[in-house]
Formats: C-alpha cells, structure tokens, sequence
C-alpha cells in the first residue's frame, strides 16, 4: 500500500491559549468549580505545556461554555462533515485523481455521532460515486488513524479496491465537559479541532514515495480506565488519569521492537518518527522509552504547539510536516494511541 495524497484542515478560528484563559476566568462556569480547579485550569493554558494555540470550531470563546446535549451535538454536526470534506479535496488534489477514482471511505471519529454517518455527508459533498463503500469508525479514541489506515490496507490487499480515501476527524469542542476533575480540565485545555485525510493506493503515483510496510497493535483493556470517554449528563466526558504519558510510552516501545524484530531492522535505521502528539508529557516520555532526540519529534511538538491535540487527526498532521520537510529517506516509524488502552504501530518506507 501506498500513500499518494495527503490532506488536513482545522477551523479558521484559531485562539491563543492565553486567550482562553482570559474568558475561562471571567465566565461563570469557573465560578462554579473548586479553587484548585481553577488553578489547574490557569497553569494549564498560561504555563509551558506544549500548547500555543488551537484552532476550534467557535466563533467566540463564550460558545465553549454552551454545554447541554443538543449544543453540543449540533457543534459536531455542523462542523465534522465540513471539516473532513476539507481535508479529503485536499488529499485528493495532493494526489492529483478526481473523486470519482475513489472505491471506499473510511472515516474515524470519536467526538460525535451521526446516523447516517459522515460518510454519507462527506461522499456528498466531494462528489464520490453512489456506489462507493462507506465505512464509518467509531470508538477508537486518539488512536484510530491507524486502525483506519489497516483497514484500508486491507481493502486494497483483497483487490477489492484501487484507491481509498481514509479520514480521521474530531470536533473536540464538541465533547467539552467541565467539573472538578483534574483529567478533565486537562482534556478541555489541551485538545483542539481538526481533521486529516489520506488517499491510499496500491501503486505509486510520482510523489514522494510512502509506502506501508508493515504494522501491529497492543491492546490493554486492564488499562481502558485510564484513558476513555463516559456519558455523563447525556454528554461524553474524557477520562483521563496520571499513568496515560507512561502507558502510551511503555507500548509504544512494546510495538516498535515487535515490528523492528520481524523485519530484522535497529532503531539506528529509522530515519523519521510520526508520533502522535498527545502532550507535552506524553512526548517526553516517548522521547525517553524510544532513546530519542528532540529532532526527532520535531513535526509532533509543532502540530501540538499550533493546533493542541486534535485526536485523531493528528498523525496526519505530523506526517504531513515531516513528508514536506527535509526529512531523510529510508525507514520511518508511526504511531498512535488512545481509548482502549490501545497502542498501534506502522513502519513506512519513505523515498
């Protein structure tokens, strides 16, 4: 399998984190939580954790304290198939095919929910063929651009399809929840929205060559507790608790020696790391599990700086960066994880 397109897009408001501090203060939700909440709150948006900005699908700051059921969920339907169709007629034209050589759609999220799913919105609005197949992923977290990829893989190992149009995109203002909740606050602080889009083949097409080797997983359910969504109140509300920065690391390594002793290959020989970004402490830990410079995780500490973490979404922004960068040939390395607790690998070949 080959990547021969790739495409990402995010909402054109883009709000500095300071910013969000300074309506967050004044507003009358935070007068509703904890004193050591609002602390937590403030050193989260004005300290040094990785993120400058994000870019959210609200017209003004005061609309993130919009929080019932119906507000929520009309955020995700508004936005998610805009978001993802973006990002998909970018892949397309990246790749340079029309929609109509697309056979299927795959598309992630965990952020909302639409039946029909978005798919039947996104094919729509690209002009996809009515006789296209369409997958829609659901429940798979942060990590689910590369289950999506697989699955993808997959197709196109059957001859099933010629070309595949993957997408992952997530609305996270739409799953905004506040309380006394220290993992909560954390959640609501960091994560930002967007959406990223792949065109998937089975030959190359001229670009510069990405072609998927190989790939594997690890799943955890002892550890879904630590990082997972719950309804509550008729909304969902992210968990996530102190130990997630060391499991991410902990399987992250497990994948990779998994992957680099079936192909024979050192951690020497990997050239590029498309990590997903889903904190500055997760990136640290990585950072120390996988023996790696700050180079290396260059493009995943600039996508969290500018967009925060967009879910799953965000491995198409780093390997976006890194494919457009000056980032040497030869072996790299991605990986994504999430919910589950879910860890997962892919080794690509990169011209």
């Amino acid at each position: 399998m080959f990547i021969t397109g790739l495409g990402t897009a995010s909402p054109r408001q883009r709000y500095t984190q300071r910013e969000c501090w300074a309506v967050f203060r004044q507003s009358a939700l935070s007068r509703q939580l904890s004193p050591r909440s609002r602390a937590i709150v403030k050193k989260v948006l004005i300290g040094d954790n990785g993120v400058t900005t994000r870019h959210l699908a609200l017209n003004t700051l005061d609309e993130a304290f919009k929080l019932t059921p119906d507000a929520l969920h009309a955020r995700f339907a508004q936005h998610a198939p805009v978001l993802a169709s973006q990002a998909g007629e970018r892949a397309l034209a990246d790749a340079g095919i029309q929609p109509e050589h697309i056979d299927a759609l795959l598309i992630s999220t965990c952020t909302g929910y639409l039946c029909p799913g978005l798919t039947s919105y996104v094919s729509e609005r690209l002009g996809l063929r009515p006789d296209v197949l369409g997958l829609d992923l659901v429940g798979q977290g942060c990590a689910a651009a590369l289950p999506n990829l697989r699955a993808g893989e997959a197709l196109l190992a059957a001859g099933r399809v010629e070309r595949v149009l993957s997408i992952c995109v997530e609305v996270c203002s739409a799953a905004l929840y506040f309380d006394d909740d220290p993992g909560v606050l954390i959640s609501a602080c960091l994560f930002g929205d967007g959406a990223g889009a792949a065109v998937l083949a089975r030959a190359p097409n001229g670009q510069r060559r990405i072609e998927w080797k190989t790939s594997t997983a690890f799943l955890s359910p002892a550890a879904r507790g630590a990082l997972r969504f719950e309804q509550k109140a008729g909304m969902l509300r992210n968990v996530l608790r102190q130990q997630v920065p060391a499991l991410a690391a902990q399987y992250a390594a497990t994948i990779l020696d998994e992957v680099l002793a079936k192909t024979g290959l050192g951690r020497s020989q990997v050239r590029g790391w498309v990590l997903h970004p889903g904190g500055r402490d997760v990136l640290a830990a990585l950072r120390q599990q996988l023996g790696l410079a700050s180079r290396d995780v260059r493009w995943s500490e600039a996508v969290l700086q500018e967009y925060g973490n967009v879910s799953s979404a965000s491995v198409f922004f780093v390997l976006q960066a890194a494919r457009n960068d000056s980032t040497p040939g030869g072996y790299w390395w991605m990986s994504s994880f999430g919910a589950g607790f879910s860890c997962h690998g892919a080794l690509l070949d990169v011209e």
